[in-house]
């Protein structure tokens, strides 16, 4: 398992990767999940990927090399789009290639990955690939892609993140989404790669791994858990079974005909017919031994 998220602003764009594999809880190892293809000045594309890990290594590997059959490869696609349909293709071809055999062990062929970047003459794109090679593409109405253990980082995104966004404040953002994901998922571990891609630079010019000691991380860690907690504190208990005009805070007041479902027990266990308790049981054998 891993956890990758990306995000396309109109600053430019955010990659975040974590790099921990998993094959069980004491079969762990460190790969790093994002890939840079550049070539300064003219272009910079970043490959990030989750699901099994030697599709993936593969689909990362023919990638650099593949050229299709109309001249077409990431290092002279004309747009983003023409790179991710390389992209795709390459993925067909490993799927083709590989994916009976895994089959024949039981092995799905599961890859997701993440593609973005900047060709020179137009903006930066983002884009979702799946395992049959399709994609989809980020727009301002969805500005971010999440692959791997998505569900406990995508909470704060969706509550910060807009195309508006500056690139610090998204990078912020996702090393929080991150955070949230390692507190509730051991499939998820540092070191993480995080690299920040303004608008029209067309190189990587900032890039850091993040390890137990970034102090950095380590303060958003501290600091976030610490403000959840006094957020949390300063909500208001409920009011339970209030005066009908109490003005704030009700969850329950005398007035409402909330029910639970209740289900009667059977007749042989009512109150008047009442299971013998332990003690009861005991005297009561020993009364009949004492007849015998």
């Amino acid at each position: 398992m891993t956890y990758c998220v990306a995000m396309r602003l109109d600053a430019g764009l955010v990659f975040l990767s974590d790099s921990r594999t998993n094959a069980g809880v004491d079969h762990i190892g460190t790969f790093r999940k994002m890939t840079v293809f550049e070539t300064a000045g003219d272009r910079m594309m970043v490959l990030m990927t989750a699901g099994n890990l030697s599709i993936s290594q593969s689909v990362r590997q023919i990638v650099a090399e593949h050229v299709t059959a109309g001249g077409k490869s990431i290092w002279n696609a004309t747009t983003m789009y023409e790179a991710a349909q390389v992209v795709g293709e390459v993925i067909r071809i490993v799927r083709e290639r590989d994916a009976d055999s895994l089959q024949q062990f039981g092995i799905d062929f599961n890859v997701s990955m993440i593609f973005g970047g900047q060709i020179k003459g137009e903006r930066c794109r983002l884009f979702q690939m799946y395992s049959a090679g399709n994609f989809i593409e980020s727009h301002d109405e969805n500005t971010y892609f999440q692959i791997g253990e998505a569900k406990y980082g995508k909470p704060i995104i969706d509550r910060v993140v807009t195309p508006l966004t500056g690139l610090d404040e998204a990078a912020k953002c996702a090393l929080i989404s991150m955070d949230s994901t390692l507190r509730s998922n051991i499939s998820v571990g540092l070191p993480l790669d995080l690299l920040i891609y303004e608008n029209d630079t067309l190189a990587v010019t900032r890039f850091v791994t993040i390890d137990e000691g970034n102090q950095y991380f380590q303060m958003i860690r501290t600091t976030w858990a610490k403000q959840l907690k006094a957020v949390f504190e300063s909500i208001t208990d409920p009011v339970w079974n209030a005066a009908p005009d109490a003005p704030s805070n009700v969850l329950s007041s005398v007035s409402s005909k909330s029910q639970p479902v209740r289900i009667a027990p059977p007749p042989l266990f009512g109150i008047d017919a009442a299971p013998p308790g332990p003690l009861q049981t005991l005297a009561q054998d020993d009364a009949n031994s004492k007849q015998h």
